[in-house]
């Protein structure tokens, strides 16, 4: 059984036209590698990066050999909103303006960066949200589906609509993600990600567990393989005398680009190392005068650990074109049980998420939520500033990859207008660096159906939607 990273008819061990076969050496003027090459050594499989020989020439590269990608990107229990006129005004996740004159506010500051790969939505959500509990929407943000009590089935996933499309593309035809892993409970739910039947897909929290069925050797003799791993100094290098190999058949761009994504395998590789020993600590606890009175280096760091390399291990999937529809469920709609709910905590404020979320009309506690949503904006903004340094084709992993980053509660326990970026996609047609507003009650379907045309993905509609977000693809 596959568990959160969807198998779509490659094997792991299986090697597209090993480089050492005739089959890469075309009769035109110069050597091609195919798109789906990858480097092989004893136990793992390494993807590669887009290369220049990977078309017959970079020039005759044509736009739909360039992967389209969609990301889903959700946490919980909203975002600080304090009134306008207020001393903390500053700490709105909304930012001030509209259209192109917009200005963050301290909260999403760290996007400024990304200004101009990314739009800023208010005024979306789901109709049927509006219809159910404060905590009940999480299992819907990518659904629209209406969830309660009596009716606990949901519907297809617009993340699953585009792994369906793209399916024969990849290796593996999604990757689902979750800080807390599995399926979690209806309305709490710990997967973002439903199939055709509105069945929840499990999905994947161990690093390490990720990490080995991109490069491992599958799921069998799970036990054994892990022996392997231990003994062994590392996948790069047991991969060495393959990309060695490569290298020597490369031009001078393709090998720098050669070298820059294997250095960057290997900071991810050591960044899951950390981040699994920290997941297999117990944690011991503590009452609020001892938690008051530690600072710990170790959990001061974990929570954007642990968040950056979730987001390097969906870089590394689609820079590889291992896959090309991921979601990561960074907290569910659970107050006490989800493992985020501490990482507020874990990064020194002095509140669990959930109780961090209810003082968002607070004085002291909007100064305190925002700040998390700020912490929260920066790994974001690390993700889409790795998506953006990976060149590809005729512009970055970014330009071509739909990155929608998000909550379905306004402030906690509020469904309606949800804060929401998207970011990427400047090659798929979108206009970036916008503060759009739309009317009350429009329904976030509607974005979600722009997106899956956007990635190749056609839907005449999704869920409830009433047409696509024209607004997205003008230069208005």
């Amino acid at each position: 059984m596959t568990v959160g990273i969807h198998a779509c008819g490659y094997g792991l061990n299986e090697r597209y036209n090993s480089l050492s076969s005739p089959a890469h050496h075309m009769t035109t003027k110069s050597w091609h590698l195919d798109r789906r090459a990858f480097l092989m050594g004893t136990g793992v499989s390494l993807g590669l990066p887009w290369l220049e020989c990977m078309t017959a020439s970079a020039a005759d590269s044509k736009k739909d050999e360039v992967p389209r990608r969609m990301c889903g990107l959700y946490f919980g229990f909203g975002v600080g909103l304090p009134e306008e006129d207020t001393e903390n005004a500053n700490w709105r996740w909304f930012p001030n303006g509209d259209g192109r004159d917009f200005e963050f506010t301290d909260t999403l500051k760290p996007l400024e960066a990304h200004r101009e790969n990314l739009s800023v939505l208010n005024g979306l959500s789901h109709p049927n949200g509006r219809r159910m509990g404060g905590h009940d929407t999480g299992d819907t943000f990518l659904t629209g589906a209406f969830m309660h009590n009596e009716k606990l089935s949901n519907t297809i996933s617009a993340d699953q609509v585009a792994a369906a499309a793209h399916a024969d593309q990849t290796r593996f035809s999604s990757l689902v993600l979750s800080t807390d892993g599995g399926v979690g409970e209806p309305t709490r739910s710990s997967t973002l990600s439903y199939n055709d039947k509105g069945r929840p897909i499990p999905s994947l929290n161990q690093p390490q567990q990720i990490f080995d069925r991109f490069f491992g050797a599958g799921d069998a003799d799970l036990i054994a393989r892990r022996r392997r791993l231990k003994s062994s100094s590392g996948m790069l290098d047991r991969v060495l005398e393959d990309s060695r190999a490569l290298r020597g058949r490369l031009g001078k761009f393709d090998r720098e680009k050669l070298d820059e994504y294997l250095a960057s395998v290997r900071q991810i590789e050591q960044s899951v190392q950390r981040s699994q020993r920290w997941l297999e600590i117990p944690r011991p606890e503590l009452r609020d005068e001892e938690r008051d009175m530690l600072h710990l280096d170790a959990d001061d760091e974990a929570p954007l650990n642990f968040i950056r390399t979730m987001y390097d291990l969906i870089y590394l999937a689609f820079r590889t074109d291992s896959t090309r529809v991921a979601t990561y469920q960074i907290t569910n709609m659970a107050d006490c049980s989800s493992k985020a709910a501490k990482f507020p905590q874990l990064q020194g404020f002095k509140d669990s998420l959930h109780t961090l979320a209810h003082g968002w009309n607070k004085p002291e506690g909007a100064v305190a939520l925002g700040k998390w949503d700020s912490f929260m904006a920066e790994q974001l903004a690390y993700f889409l500033g790795r998506l953006a340094s990976a060149q590809e084709a005729d512009g970055s992993v970014l330009d071509h990859s739909l990155v929608l980053y998000g909550s379905s509660n306004c402030t906690t326990h509020d469904n309606s207008n949800y804060p929401l970026v998207l970011a990427g996609g400047r090659k798929l047609g979108l206009q970036h660096g916008r503060y759009l507003k739309f009317g009350e009650g429009t329904p976030m379907s509607n974005l979600l159906v722009t997106m899956l045309n956007c990635v190749g993905a056609d839907q005449a509609s999704f869920a409830d939607s009433t047409g696509e977000l024209s607004e997205l693809t003008s230069h208005a």
